[in-house]
């Protein structure tokens, strides 16, 4: 048995995607057939050699260049032994072809740099569509996380605001049920509340002194003891606040909310009201 290799030397080959590439590959083999291989074929060797050179470029001319270059290198030294095998049987020529070997596959030098280039934006590429993918998977469960938040919000307003009209609907319903009954009775009523209403918050006293000659009554003393109790809460909280001590500002100085005595300007007001009606009459 003989077991010898040959290295393929002319190795500038054109893909199906029209680009030149170069393919180093060595093939393994050994002897089958004594007899074929002494007495059959002049020079065997050089019967692998060609059958080798047809062979790759029969194979690299149907791939593509990235397939070469990259994925497909298994694939092709496997068509390539069994292209050669196929020739060397069809010349008996005595070889079993053990295996091939592909050693390196380039392009040529004179573009080697652009190619860099072209498999350097690739690896850019992959590397920003990971990025992208990276973003996408970071951002669209958040995105959809408020958008969520969004509906449920609006729906929780939609159903507030519903439940508002509706129960501002019921309530006319019944106003107006009331009102077929009685309107004049229903509106007074109604005229009534809301006045009581804007009065409860009303802290200013109105008189029409020109019209009116009645004397005004004010209950002063209810006044009073509303100030005084007042001023003790108020003195009573100042003290839990500060248990044992009395503040230097309550000895000396009244605080700005400290007012005086409503007692104290009893007389001022008396005189003033008196002063009015002697005006009026």
């Amino acid at each position: 048995n003989k077991n010898t290799g040959t290295n393929q030397k002319d190795s500038s080959m054109l893909t199906e995607d029209e680009n030149i590439i170069d393919v180093r590959f060595a093939v393994q083999y050994r002897l089958k057939d004594p007899m074929e291989y002494l007495f059959n074929n002049r020079d065997p060797d050089m019967a692998v050699v060609q059958a080798a050179e047809t062979a790759v470029r029969e194979i690299v001319g149907r791939s593509k260049m990235d397939t070469v270059l990259y994925e497909g290198r298994e694939k092709i030294a496997i068509d390539l032994a069994l292209a050669i095998q196929a020739i060397l049987d069809s010349y008996k020529t005595g070889i079993f072809v053990t295996s091939v070997t592909v050693q390196n596959v380039q392009p040529p030098e004179q573009v080697q740099a652009a190619f860099d280039d072209a498999v350097k934006a690739g690896q850019d590429r992959e590397r920003l569509k990971s990025e992208g993918e990276a973003y996408a998977n970071d951002i669209l469960p958040r995105a959809k996380g408020t958008a969520a938040r969004l509906i449920q919000e609006a729906e929780g307003y939609r159903a507030r605001v519903s439940a508002m009209a509706e129960g501002d609907a019921l309530r006319f319903k019944q106003i107006y049920s009331e009102y077929a009954k009685a309107p004049q009775v229903t509106r007074d009523r109604m005229y009534i509340d809301t006045m009581k209403e804007i009065y409860n918050n009303v802290t200013k006293v109105l008189v029409d002194t020109a019209k009116s000659n009645s004397l005004l009554y004010l209950p002063l003393d209810k006044i009073i003891n509303q100030v005084t109790t007042e001023a003790q809460q108020a003195a009573q909280l100042q003290g839990a606040a500060l248990p044992g001590v009395i503040s230097p500002n309550a000895i000396s100085s009244p605080t700005p909310s400290a007012a005086p005595s409503p007692a104290e300007r009893t007389p001022e007001k008396r005189d003033g009201l008196r002063s009015r009606d002697r005006g009026d009459r």
